[in-house]
């Protein structure tokens, strides 16, 4: 059963830095594609970052740019990570990872339908 897990969320102040990992199994994903959505309530999934198979491309959406760092990880069963720095209340969301297996991501690495796989999500909640 493929399956990915994000971990790493939690609550915090604003200006603190959270680093969520995503973990997968069932299947080498290491030459996939990696990005990582967020939902908050009563909005639209929408992209953060994504990198390329091997990590030397990456994608960010404007209001994380600077802030948010989206890496490669290939410790354990690790396949990506999303270094955020300087969280503001903004930021609060369920933040997905999601894994794509096509050139897709190239093109429209900010779709969700670009991704093949998604994990169930991790809580990310910013105070002021």
């Amino acid at each position: 059963q493929v399956q990915l897990v994000e971990s790493g969320g939690g609550s915090v102040q604003a200006g603190d830095s959270l680093r969520l990992s995503c973990a997968a199994s069932g299947r080498t994903f290491s030459n996939y594609a990696m990005g990582w959505f967020r939902q908050a309530p009563g909005k639209e999934r929408e992209f953060v970052a994504a990198h390329t198979w091997s990590g030397s491309n990456t994608y960010y959406a404007d209001s994380v740019k600077g802030r948010f760092t989206i890496s490669r990880d290939n410790a354990k069963n690790t396949v990506s990570s999303l270094q955020m720095n300087s969280l503001k209340p903004e930021d609060t969301a369920l933040y997905y990872c999601a894994a794509s297996e096509n050139l897709r991501i190239h093109y429209y690495p900010t779709l969700p339908s670009t991704y093949n796989y998604w994990g169930q999500g991790t809580q990310v909640t910013v105070s002021s």
